[in-house]
This record gives C-alpha cells, structure tokens and sequence, in this order.
C-alpha cells in the first residue's frame, strides 16, 4: 500500500473483525494517546495493528471463504431443484394434455338417447287406475244382482218344483261364475284402457273375500252352512233366506261390498296429529299429577342454571373499576401483561408506565380490545362533587403554568436555580432532582410565572406526564454538548399528548464542544422545526449557569402565555391537583398543591382523593407563611389526614361532614379495588413454576419521603421482574420505616426499602431481633443497581465453556495394555491434567472425553504450555490418528444476569 494514505479506525476494524474500543485501547497502549473512535490511521499505526490482529483477521477471511461456498452449494442446490420442478411440471402438463384429447376422443363417438316407445304417465297413476276399475267392477256387480233377482221372481210366480228351483240355481251359479270370468278378464285388461302398449304383466293387489271368509271362525262357518240349506227350500216362501243365501255366490259378498274407502289425509290433518302426539308423549299421562310437577320443577331448575352461567359469564367480561386505576392493576384484572396494556396505549399515542394511572376514556378502550368491558363502580361518588362554574364577569388574567422538562443532567434546576436565585441543586441526593417541584416566580416587571420542576431520570415518566397534564407552556431543555436523548423525547411525547406549546431551551453553549445546530437538526429529524429553521416552535440559546440569554427565554414564555390568553375565576371555591405529598415529623402530612381555579384559604375544607381535612397553614415554596393561594399559585398545606398520591385532584368543600364521607366512600373503593387486583396463585401458574424449576420471589416493602418518588422507584422495581424471578411490592407509603413495617416485612419474608427515610428505633430494635433487613438509599440509581443485583444473586449460576488450549498429534505408539500414546505439541494455550478435551479430524468432532495421561519425557505432569511436546494418553479412546487435533476445554461457573 502506498505510503501516507490514513485510514478510518471505523473501517480498519470492520477490516480486522475487532471492536473500536479494542483497538483504541491498544493503540493508547502503544503510547498514541490522541486515539478515539473517530480517528484516521496512518500507515504505521495500520501495520502495528495487522502484525496484532493478523489471526483476527485470517478467521474473518476464512469465514467469509466458507460463507461464499456454503452460498454457491445453496445456489446450486435451488437451481437443481427447479429444474427437477420444470421437468415435472413439464411431464404433468403432457400426461394432462394426453387426458384431455382421450376424454373428446371417446365424448365424439358417443350417440344419441335411442326412443323405445312413448308412455303417458297418467295411466300408471295407482291411484285413478284403481278408482276407475271399483266403478266398472260396482257396475257389473250391480247388473248381476239384477238378473239374479229376475230370475228368483219368475220361479215364485209359476210356483216351480225344487228340481226346477235347482235348475234356476244352477242358471244362476253360471251367470255368477260368468261374471268371474269376465271380472278377471277385465283385471287382466286394465292396461288396455289407457290405450297405451303393453311391455310386460303387473299384478295388482285385489281383494279375495270369498277365500278369507270362512277362515274367520268356525261358528260363522256353521251359520252360513245353515243359511245355505234355507235357501235351497223356496217352497216355504222364505224368500229372504232364498235371497240372502244366493246372494253371495251371485254379488260377490253383498256384505263387504258397501265396505267405506278409508280418505285420505291432508297435510294439514297430518301435522295435527304429529303434534297431538307430541303433546302427549311431553304432558305424559294425566293419572300421574306428581310427575308432571316435578318434570317442569326440574325444566325451571335447568333454565334458572342456564340463565346463571350466562350471567357469569357476562361477569367474567365485566371489570369493575375505580375512576382512575393504574396499567398494572388494570392488566392483574384482565389476567394480561402489563406490556399489553402498555403497548395498546402506545398505539393510541399514549405513553404510560406500569403505576400511572388511566382515565375513564383509556380504561374503556383498552378494556375494549382485550374483550372486556368497563364497570365503573365510583361514578356516584365522583358526582356527589358539584364543582363551581366559572363567572364570566369576574374572569382576571391569571399567571402560566410553565413545566421545565428534558433529560437528566441537562441543566433543568440549574435553569430555575438561576431564575429564583436560589440554590437547589445543593440539596439534593446526588446532584440530580428526585423531587417534582411547584415554584412561583414574580419577574421585574411584576408579572408572576409558576415553575414546575420535574426529573429527568427515566425512573420518574409519571412524574413528567403528571407535569405535563397540568402546565399551559413546556420548555424542554437540551444540552448543547449532548444530544436529544431518550428522556427527551419522552418529554416531547408527553407534552404532544397534552397538546401544549413547548419552548426547547438550548442550554450550556458556553461550554466547549456545544454544537446547537446539532440539536436543531436532531429536531429537525423528530419533525419538529424550530423558527430558526423555519418552523413553528419557540428556541433559544441560553447558559444557566451565567444567566444569558436567560431573560428572553422569560420572554418568549410570556408570549405563548398572551396567545392562551390564560384566565381563572378567583372567587370561587379552589380546585387544583396534587404535585407531591409528604410525611414530616413535626407538622404532619404535608402537601405540595397547586391551584387551577379559585382561591385557596386558611380554614378551607378540602378534599382530595381518599383523604380530607381543614387547612391549618399555608407557605410558599420558600416556607414563609401565606393566607390563600389564588390561580396558579403553588402552596403547602398543612391539615390533611393522610398523604393523597400525585395527581389527584382538591376540591373545597362546603361541609366537613360531606368531605368526610365521601372520602371514605373512596377509602373503600381504594381497598375493593386493590382486593381485586391481588392475583392468587392458579394451578397455571404453580405449573409454569415448576417447569422453570429454579422460580423465585422477592418481596418488597417500599418506604419513600413523597408519594412521587415511591411511585418512581417502585415503576422501576416492578420492571425488573423475569420469568425465573418476579417482585413483589408488598406495601408502599410515605413515612419513616415503623415497626408495623418491619413486622409485615417478618411476616412476608420481604426486604425493606427506604428512599430518603430512615427507621425509627423501635423499628431498628425490631428488625435486629427479626432478623429483616432494611436497605436505605438517597440515590434512585443506587436503589435500581442494587435490588438488581441482589436479584441476579438469587439465580442459579450459568456454566460456560472455555477453550484453554489446542494440541497438535506429530506421532502415535501403540502400547499393550495401554493403549494408544500420542506424542503431540502444544499450539496454543495450555493444556492440563483434568483439562476436558475433544478429538478432532477434518474440522469434525470424533470423540469427546478426558485425559487418562499427560507426560513430558518419562514425567507425569499437572499441565504443558505453548510451544512445548508432550505425550498423553485419552480415557477409553485409542482410535487417535496423526493430524488430529486435540482441544482442551474447562466448564466455567459464570453468575446469571438478569
């Protein structure tokens, strides 16, 4: 290569497959202090790296070797196969071509349907055939009786002999037998009424009375005989008999033949009967009244049941909720993740954390796509609060609510150390702020601006959206040396969401290495163009510590504040929100508010959340005593029964009474929502244990100086739970650690954490007999770091493998009773007596065992190094050939992380 062409460290890293650090802290070793990521290479440097990154580099070469060869047989292999594919494909279009001209051969020689005859089809109607052959048959029947009773007449008149009397019957059987035949002949020639051609005999069912007759019983029989012997004496004038004997052989059974044809049913009469018959197989017999009793008790019990697991069911889909529960909770109710409901906000363009509460509009929706709906069970109590209207004849001009935000250590309470010229800063943990803090600021020119100040530690997101939900004006603050971080456009996002004008306050361009156009352009890249660039969003350049440009950033503060043409009522009862609430030792629970409307005065009733109480002081946020705090003013108040959670909302009540008791009605909802959100252990979950194995627990009792940095820390405890270790916070508060905490603690087996607090005696005296430790901390990373560890500590160790050394074979000795020696030499590293090793021929992996041997000349020795022969011997494997390569390996005990 030429001389002096400087290379990128960037690309001679890629070059020699190591990291930028490795070769920063090389070349810094090899006395090139100047050395960062960024730096160009000279030819020297280049070659001082290729002598030390030369294997570096042979093994990415020869990777990337392999990769080509493994691609092209990849290639080869896929273009192989399509052509197996065209052939076949080739060969099935053939065989369905061939298909395709056999079916048309064999559909052209197909003929016609060939005509037999013609049939009309209402000639075989049974049912008229049948009808028109009873009306000729009656006919004839009928003509016979006729001739037979002329017959009988005319012997009675001329007074015959019985031999003549015989001889008319005689005459009568013929005509009787006559007709017969002729009745048969007529039955076989039914067909050939219709007129149409006869193609084969069908025999129809008729009727033989005169055969079946007698077979009735045989009294009947003797009767009839009876009968037959009267008639055969007409002398006696018993013409009846005569008539009635003769009767049967002449008509063909005169008693059968008036025999009623059973009618048809119709449709309708069919499907009456079907349901009488239904009815009464259902209504049972009516001589059993107890049966049927219990038959419908039992009908009523099924349907009751039925009607119940539907109800249940509808309950299972129903959650009932407080006005504003927290994603967790929310996620314990519907049995779902919390980065579920965390990530169906985000979809709705909102950012939420896992204790950050959700109001009636998000729980519905949310609820609605995981399937269940939203009960909620406070509205009677969020009602019973009547807030006053705003009177428009009494509307002043009240001053903007103004929320500092960004990323931590970006210079946010220097900014308002610098406007309140105080020192903040100086008190707290760190030098970070872990406090959300209410300021009130009255500028020369009288005109008075109310600060929040909120922390940019990524544990404290509801504390910036808090911040950003009750502001008029954000200013995000950006480090001119740094960059749009993370907490940022956190920050960002939340004020988009609140639909709030940002001012972006470029801070520290003072100091060295500030590039401000590199936080305009990185802005840019957000969609967010600053008027320097044309855009809508207000910026300025400014340094905190040194105040400049300081009082135009005021400026443009109260500009945005003239366009919002802000205005509050102050003759109405307060209402505001929390910022942050406190235990203190000698004045109680104290509360940081801030009022949004009205005044706020000594002796007030107020109530917020589940607590109240009447206002016994007031102080700014300099601790000098006030009366009342109007619109937009921060105060601390002194007289609440307990510490409300951030972001609740005051109202001055009338009536302490009244205040009282709603209070409590909350109190109770607090504590059936939290009853309902404890999530009991299933047989589900006591599976998946099992399945993990090694499943632990860490409970946490968790004890804060304010409500705001609990819910901070304990955000980022919950985080850290994993699917071998969960935590669990088993309680939260304000205050010092009492001796009621240590004992829950004993009796929860938990670990006591407190943040900016510290135990009381008792419950030092406690812990040391329990047992229980307390962890103490002033500093959030601290807590996170810490609890984080004493979590990985609980895992069970991980077990990696470690190639400690590669051994070549020069020559084998096949030793009787032995076995087979190899004489061998050592590549790299090392290789000991218990060292684990694998036999390796041709890049493949042929034996895996120990040594039973390793000697140098005659010796036994415990390990041989680089450069050095030796002699061993492998455990129960003789099959060692020369070329192959002997790798050595440890398993190393590595802790677990999270």
């Amino acid at each position: 290569m030429a001389e002096g062409i400087l290379r990128r460290l960037g690309a001679v890293a890629t070059d020699l497959n190591v990291g930028k650090g490795t070769i920063v802290d090389f070349l810094k070793d090899k006395g090139y202090t100047d050395v960062n990521p960024n730096s160009k290479l000279d030819q020297a440097m280049y070659n001082i790296l290729l002598d030390e990154f030369a294997a570096d580099r042979k093994l990415k070469m020869e990777a990337e070797a392999k990769s080509e060869i493994l691609q092209q047989r990849k290639d080869e292999r896929i273009a192989a196969t399509e052509e197996q594919e065209e052939v076949k494909e080739k060969a099935r279009e053939e065989r369905r071509e061939k298909k395709e001209a056999v079916i048309k051969a064999e559909a052209a020689k197909m003929e016609g349907p060939k005509v037999m005859g013609t049939m009309n089809l209402d000639d075989l109607n049974p049912a008229a055939r049948k009808k028109k052959l009873e009306e000729e048959k009656a006919a004839k029947a009928a003509k016979d009786k006729a001739d037979a009773d002329a017959a009988v007449e005319a012997a009675a008149k001329k007074k015959i002999d019985d031999e003549e009397a015989s001889k008319l019957e005689a005459e009568a059987a013929k005509i009787a037998e006559a007709a017969k035949v002729e009745d048969e002949v007529i039955k076989v020639n039914v067909a050939k009424l219709a007129g149409a051609k006869v193609l084969g005999k069908m025999e129809l069912p008729v009727e033989k009375p005169r055969e079946k007759k007698p077979v009735a019983t045989s009294n009947d029989s003797a009767d009839k005989k009876r009968k037959r012997k009267r008639v055969r004496r007409p002398a006696e004038g018993d013409a009846p008999a005569a008539g009635g004997g003769s009767a049967p052989r002449t008509g063909g059974a005169p008693g059968r033949a008036p025999r009623e044809k059973k009618a048809e049913l119709t449709d309708e009469e069919i499907q009456k009967q079907i349901k009488e018959t239904l009815a009464r197989l259902s209504g049972g017999s009516s001589k059993s009244k107890g049966s049927k009793y219990r038959r419908e008790k039992r009908q009523a019990y099924q349907e009751r049941t039925e009607q119940e697991e539907q109800l249940q069911e509808l309950e299972k889909k129903t959650i009932k909720v407080t006005e504003f529960v927290t994603a967790n909770e929310l996620a314990k109710m519907m049995d779902v993740q919390v980065n579920e409901i965390i990530a169906a906000c985000m979809s709705l363009g909102l950012f939420v954390s896992i204790n950050q509460r959700l109001d009636a509009e998000t729980l519905s929706i949310v609820a609605e796509e995981f399937g269940h709906e939203v009960q909620f069970v406070s509205a009677d109590v969020q009602d019973s609060i009547l807030e006053d209207e705003d009177n428009p004849d009494r509307m002043v001009e009240r001053p903007p609510i103004v929320t500092i935000m960004g990323h931590v250590d970006h210079g946010k309470t220097s900014l308002l150390d610098y406007i309140r010229d105080a020192n903040v800063i100086a008190g707290e943990a760190g030098g970070i702020t872990q406090h959300i803090g209410a300021y009130g600021v009255e500028l020369e020119d009288g005109k008075r601006i109310a600060f929040l100040d909120t922390p940019g530690h990524e544990a404290f997101t509801a504390m910036r959206a808090r911040g950003a939900q009750v502001t008029d004006v954000v200013i995000i603050v950006v480090a001119a040396d740094d960059a749009v971080m993370p907490q940022t456009k956190e920050a960002i996002n939340h004020a988009q969401a609140a639909g709030v004008p940002m001012i972006f306050a470029i801070n520290k361009i003072d100091k060295d290495g500030a590039n401000p156009e590199k936080i305009k352009e990185q802005l840019a890249n957000m969609n967010i163009l600053v008027e320097d660039w044309g855009g809508k969003y207000q910026c300025q350049e400014i340094s905190a510590k040194s105040g400049l440009n300081v009082e135009k950033l005021l400026e443009k503060v109260l500009l945005e504040a003239e366009l919002l043409e802000l205005t509050a009522d102050p003759d109405k009862r307060a209402v505001g929100t929390i910022i942050e609430s406190q235990l203190d030792k000698g004045r109680g629970y104290v509360s940081t508010m801030l009022v949004q409307g009205g005044t706020l005065r000594v002796g007030d009733i107020i109530l917020a959340g589940s607590h109240s109480g009447r206002v016994k002081a007031l102080y700014n946020e300099r601790g000098q005593t006030m009366t009342q705090a109007g619109p937009s003013m921060p105060a601390q108040v002194l007289g609440l029964d307990g510490a409300p959670s951030s972001g609740d909302t005051f109202n001055v009540m009338d009536d302490d009474k009244e205040a009282r008791s709603v209070a409590a009605r909350r109190l109770q909802l607090q504590r059936e929502q939290g009853l309902r959100t404890q999530k009991h252990i299933t047989l589900d979950e006591i599976g998946r244990r099992i399945a993990i194995g090694d499943f632990q627990e860490l409970n946490l009792i968790v004890k804060g100086d304010v409500d705001g940095s609990i819910e901070a820390l304990s955000d980022s405890l919950l985080k850290l739970s994993t699917e071998k270790i969960a935590v669990n916070i088993i309680m939260k508060g304000v205050g010092q650690i009492s001796e009621s905490d240590v004992l829950l603690a004993s009796a929860s087996n938990a670990i006591v954490v407190g943040f900016q607090v510290r135990p009381s005696v008792n419950a030092r005296k406690v812990a040391e007999q329990e047992q229980i430790q307390i962890k103490l901390y002033s500093i959030i990373y601290d807590a996170i770091e810490e609890i984080k560890s004493a979590m990985e500590g609980m895992l069970a160790p991980e077990f990696e493998e470690k190639i400690v050394g590669n051994i070549e074979v020069r020559e084998t000795f096949k030793i009787t009773r032995v076995g087979t020696i190899a004489g061998c030499m050592v590549l790299d590293g090392k290789v000991g007596r218990n060292t684990k090793v694998r036999v390796i021929r041709d890049g493949i992996v042929v034996y895996t065992g120990e040594l039973a041997s390793l000697k140098r000349f005659k010796d036994d020795v415990k390990e041989v190094s680089k450069g050095f022969e030796c002699g061993l011997n492998i455990d129960k494997y003789n099959d060692i050939k020369v070329g192959d390569i002997i790798e050595g390996y440890e398993i190393v005990e590595v802790k677990a992380k999270l």
